[in-house]
């Protein structure tokens, strides 16, 4: 017997309590060297396991197979396949070599994306059955996999947890900037505005690509859903964001400035003379819905000087061409559930009304206790970080406090930083 076989052998014999998994995972580290000789053997023995069974060794092959810049189109397939099946228990005793893989099936797919967003997800959801509430390095990868083939709602699934355990900030960053353009896509834009202001607001030495891009959609889509733009950062990013971001983002500025003023006419016009600026950004859609939530903040604003107008005063006030565009934008507002109207279709005329919402349905009941709820799950996760920073010794001193918050600065520009138009 040789010592593949032997290998093999030991796979399909130690797959089965955790202590003889242990023993096999000591075993297969030491064979690693061997397992990367001959990647074409390797995959043809795979055929004597079962991936679902032996899910370790199978992992320790597959990785070792494809550790070289020449694959067979039959190794995608295979990890496809044991993404899908393969045991999670067994696989988060290797988690690190089960990312690497990952990693490498992600970048084999990028140019098919829609083949590798299921196996993706799969991967995430196995490596968080422990804690759900744990970034893992593969929630970007998977994120940035739904963007770019458009599975929005995918890539909402895995951001609905709130992540309260990060090891690597990059990772972190990272999630939260495609998470944004996730729920960007979808059209949620407050759930945009909370991840990528955790972008804005990272600790960082100097500023990155991921932070600039991230500002540029921060603002945009705060004027979409709030109608609101500063001109100062969030008081708690970081002194060197806030002396650099606004340098690099000046067309971004002017756009919040003449929203801000609320003439359409000289918004159009700052968005023509940057046009090309926004286009390179992949931002050019998203300035475009800016533009147009302006005439709806407008006829908001009316709502609230006015009980009654035409469509034909709606129009002129807000710079709309004609009534029949006023009643588009008062009924889609309506449908919406931003404003509460009535529109007289003989005469032409809108009726503002208040808001029929009265918070004593049981719907708006369980809303409200689920909002709860979850802010008290926050606030004890909160709590038990609290204390258990307080224990570590690493933390207990300023100076030691000094060098361990260095390793959470997010300071390296990422070449190739990938652009995504929404």
């Amino acid at each position: 017997m040789n010592k593949m076989e032997a290998l093999i052998t030991s796979i399909q014999g130690l797959s089965g309590s955790l202590g003889d998994l242990c023993a096999l995972h000591a075993r297969l580290r030491k064979a690693e060297d061997s397992l990367r000789i001959n990647s074409n053997v390797q995959l043809s023995i795979l055929k004597q396991l079962d991936p679902s069974i032996h899910s370790l060794g199978y992992l320790y092959i597959l990785e070792a197979s494809t550790s070289g810049p020449v694959w067979k189109k039959k190794a995608t397939l295979l990890i496809a396949q044991f993404i899908n099946c393969c045991d999670a228990g067994q696989i988060r005793l290797a988690s690190e070599k089960f990312v690497i893989l990952c990693k490498r099936f992600k970048d084999r797919v990028f140019k098919d994306p829609l083949r590798g967003v299921g196996p993706m997800l799969s991967a995430v959801r196995k490596l968080v059955q422990v804690s759900p509430k744990r970034l893992t390095a593969l929630h970007p990868d998977c994120l940035q996999l739904c963007l770019q083939a458009k599975c929005y709602l995918a890539g909402f699934s895995i951001l609905s947890d709130d992540i309260v355990e990060v090891d690597e900030p990059r990772d972190f960053h990272l999630y939260c900037y495609y998470g944004g353009m996730i729920c960007i896509g979808l059209k949620g834009f407050q759930k945009a505005s909370e991840l990528l202001y955790n972008v804005v607001t990272a600790p960082m030495h100097e500023v990155n690509s991921i932070a600039f891009e991230a500002y540029k959609k921060y603002i945009l889509v705060n004027l979409i859903h709030s109608g609101q733009f500063s001109n100062s950062l969030p008081k708690c990013a970081s002194s060197v964001a806030q002396k650099n971001l606004k340098n690099w983002c000046t067309p971004y500025y002017e756009v919040g400035n003449y929203y801000n003023d609320g003439k359409i006419s000289e918004l159009e016009a700052v968005v023509v003379a940057y046009s090309s600026d926004f286009e390179n950004d992949n931002n050019l859609g998203l300035v475009k819905q800016a533009v147009a939530s302006l005439y709806k903040r407008n006829i908001l604003r009316l709502t609230q000087k006015y009980l009654t107008l035409s469509l034909e005063d709606i129009a002129n006030m807000v710079q709309l061409p004609n009534a029949k565009e006023a009643e588009m934008h008062v009924l889609q507002m309506i449908q919406d559930g931003q404003i509460h109207a009535l529109i007289n279709q003989k005469d032409g005329m809108v009726r503002f009304l208040e808001d029929p919402e009265q918070y004593k349905t049981s719907e708006m009941i369980d809303v409200m206790d689920s909002v709860i709820q979850r802010t008290i799950g926050l606030s004890k996760n909160l709590i038990a970080m609290d204390n258990s920073l307080s224990c570590d010794p690493l933390y207990v001193g300023k100076s030691q406090v000094g060098r361990e918050r260095q390793r959470y600065d997010f300071g390296d520009d990422f070449d190739n930083f990938p652009h995504f138009s929404m």
